[in-house]
């Protein structure tokens, strides 16, 4: 899954398709999307506000205009799309508009509307471990057995999502690293994989570029230097058969992927080889 920030503020590469009107905008992102799916994604997830620390909302309609142009048109290219919002409102527009998958980081806390739409749907549904918004959530993160207790709040969630008439069948669960997370208890979940795939859900995990991964590199390197790391936690997590990864660059990746499959298989099928089982 390749993330496609439609965004001026995020983390990571916000503002890259910032243009003088709307359409040069969406041009420019459908650019990225045609090379992130010639480099081996599997799924474009378009995101319209950034849910970086201390991230403001952004206002829905603004959110939803800047995502939908391009999930229309990648969608109507035949390209899987996910997006990633916290807005029942333009979780309905998107859906409406060919996206396949709703990915709400809040899993369904931030929008009283969301649950009951994803219902309706039967749209396939990423939940994440949430506990409060970017601008509050670092200091939320507290815990006394950050595994366990990920897991247990995760489960409560998605629990509270099939009573309000989800199927466990359109749940994909996600456990939120570095969502009210520090870089320990983001190692503790990855530590417990084991556990977050035995819970039936598909697993989605998105590590990258996040800022637990930059420091297992020298102080000051820059946050592309995380895809280093990024595409060997996400090619460990593929080689244990979670449904996807989440990735900026698609590319190092699927690279990675493919070098772990030749050394398990002692053959690899080419640079631009099907990954196999992670999206």
């Amino acid at each position: 899954m390749a993330v496609l920030n439609v965004t001026p503020d995020s983390f990571s590469d916000g503002g890259r398709f910032e243009r003088d009107n709307a359409e040069a905008r969406t041009e420019a992102a459908l650019e990225v999307a045609h090379r992130l799916i010639a480099e081996g994604a599997t799924i474009i997830d378009v995101g319209g506000e950034s849910t970086r620390p201390g991230a403001q909302r952004v206002p829905q309609p603004e959110e939803c205009a800047r995502v939908l142009p391009v999930v229309a048109a990648l969608a109507d290219e035949g390209i899987e799309v996910s997006v990633d919002t916290m807005y029942a409102e333009t979780a309905r527009a998107v859906l409406d508009a060919g996206a396949r998958y709703v990915n709400d980081v809040s899993g369904g806390m931030a929008d009283a509307e969301m649950l009951p739409l994803m219902a309706e749907t039967g749209a396939p549904y990423i939940l994440s471990h949430w506990r409060g918004h970017s601008i509050l959530m670092n200091n939320l993160a507290e815990y006394r057995d950050a595994g366990r207790e990920i897991l247990d709040e995760l489960l409560h969630m998605r629990d509270q999502a099939v009573q309000r008439g989800l199927s466990h069948e359109q749940i994909i669960l996600d456990p939120g690293l570095g969502f009210a997370k520090d870089a320990e208890h983001n190692w503790a979940v990855l530590g417990m994989l084991e556990a977050y795939q035995s819970t039936g859900h598909p697993l989605l995990i998105g590590v990258s570029r996040k800022r637990f991964t930059g420091a297992l590199l020298p102080e000051g390197a820059p946050v592309l230097d995380r895809d280093l790391p990024t595409a060997i936690i996400s090619a460990f997590c593929a080689e244990r058969g979670v449904w996807g990864v989440r990735v900026h660059n698609a590319l190092a990746s699927k690279v990675a992927f493919d070098v772990a499959r030749g050394f398990h298989d002692g053959s690899v099928l080419g640079p631009v080889a099907s990954s196999g089982g992670a999206a």
